[in-house]
């Protein structure tokens, strides 16, 4: 029944529904159904438990070990194990953070020092999950109470979340903090956290820039990386999608970021028929997209034009692909695969070799169209060269070799699951956590 009220409470605006197991009594049905001024027709039986999220809480509560992953310690960058003062190693260079084999800690700790710093004048930041209890709404909080400018955009629309958001939107409001609620008819879904701190006389910005949510347990079960930066270049482009959200300033020109509803398509777009161009004129090309989703009908016209044209396209996409890969003349060279493994494979990553270039772009867009046409987005690049390799070699490599928990679509659109036969089983995220984390088991 609780579970029940919940549907509907999330429903309303939607049309309202009432979902049921199928061995609630009719009088409890009938009960809730007049609670909530339904009628029969709104009430649906389920087969089963209507809430299996609930399912989650079980392997916490059996002792047993023996069926479960190792327990492990997220590690830590090595020039952050160093540098016990984020600002200054952010000073000696981009720092990324591949979650959850690397710690979510940084990216708290990024907030709670700007809080507490004297120095810092402002702190601009995007919510869109965060949970119930979160040290980095804390931070904020205490950072609007002691004077600094801090500005909040919270997403109320986010799907689960919207009682939590509301919530947090009141605390901070309550602390002085200016919360804007979005974009009326798009949600914000870019990650984004901007800090503005006096040095030697002068402002300086620093910000961090995602493919995830700020929420520190999603951290430890979801595939995620992080930026945190202070080139001058890709802060300004945040900073002005900031000064969009919060209603002071029109979609700019930006340097760096391919942002939606505005530039991320076409860009995309245009990266595609780039690299097309170069397959046809003779030179090497190739295309690697990791993400949950590719959908959107242009994206997939010209991925099948590239792949025409002689561009080696790997696509990893965990869920919804409507792409086939293997079709005799029309998407031979495209391989389309997935991977479920212990975590939830959360990373957005576009690569093209760009004639040797190689760009690398981390994304909190999957290729959708509510992604590129109803949501804030924000898609950026991973500038410099050694964390360039560390995406490719951390997040796309290790996926594409591995052959115990990846899944190849065929041309029919089914998936078969990849077997070491005579090769030496790899499974992407096991060599992730030996290489990265610590194994406290």
């Amino acid at each position: 029944a609780e579970d029940g009220i919940r549907d509907v409470e999330r429903s309303r605006g939607l049309g309202d529904v009432y979902k049921r197991q199928d061995n609630c009594c009719a009088k409890m049905a009938e009960f809730l159904l007049t609670q909530f001024n339904l009628t029969a027709d709104d009430l649906y039986q389920v087969n089963g438990l209507v809430n299996l999220v609930r399912l989650m809480q079980i392997p916490d509560q059996v002792d047993r070990p023996d069926l479960k992953f190792a327990p492990f310690m997220p590690g830590l960058p090595s020039n952050l194990a160093k540098e016990g003062a984020l600002f200054a190693a952010i000073r000696k260079g981009d720092i990324l953070l591949h979650h959850p084999f690397q710690s979510f800690q940084p990216v708290i700790d990024f907030i709670r020092q700007a809080a507490d710093d004297p120095k810092v004048l402002a702190i601009r930041q995007t919510v869109y999950r965060t949970g119930t209890d979160s040290m980095l709404m804390e931070a904020l909080i205490a950072a609007a109470q002691s004077g600094k400018e801090v500005t909040v955009v919270v997403e109320l629309m986010a799907r689960f979340d919207e009682e939590a958001n509301i919530n947090w939107a009141g605390r901070l409001e309550d602390a002085g903090a200016h919360v804007v609620y979005g974009v009326v008819a798009h949600k914000t879904h870019a990650k984004m956290a901007l800090v503005v701190r006096r040095e030697d006389g002068k402002l300086r910005r620093y910000a961090h820039l995602g493919t995830g949510n700020y929420h520190a347990r999603t951290a430890r079960l979801y595939t995620d990386f992080g930026l945190l930066t202070c080139n001058e270049d890709v802060c300004a482009d945040v900073n002005d999608i900031f000064t969009q959200l919060t209603g002071l300033g029109k979609a700019s020109r930006l340097k760096y970021l391919w942002q939606s509803p505005f530039t991320l398509h076409s860009q995309v777009l245009a990266a595609i028929k780039r690299e097309t161009a170069l397959a046809q004129s003779g030179q090497p090309a190739e295309i690697i997209a990791k993400m949950n989703a590719l959908v959107e009908p242009d994206v997939v016209s010209a991925l099948y034009e590239a792949s025409q044209a002689g561009v080696k396209i790997s696509l990893l996409i965990r869920g919804v692909c409507v792409l086939r890969p293997g079709i005799p003349g029309l998407s031979d060279n495209i391989r389309v695969r997935s991977v479920i493994g212990r975590f939830l494979e959360h990373t957005r990553i576009f690569y093209f070799r760009d004639g040797g270039a190689e760009r690398v772009y981390l994304s909190s867009a999957d290729w959708m169209d509510r992604n590129f046409f109803r949501r804030i987005e924000a898609c950026f690049p991973v500038l410099e060269p050694r964390l360039k390799k560390r995406v490719i070699a951390e997040g796309l490599k290790p996926y594409l070799k591995d052959n115990t928990q990846a899944w190849d679509m065929d041309m029919n659109g089914d998936y078969r699951r990849k077997q070491p036969r005579r090769s030496k089983p790899y499974n992407a995220q096991t060599a992730l956590l030996e290489a990265l984390a610590k194994n406290t088991g």
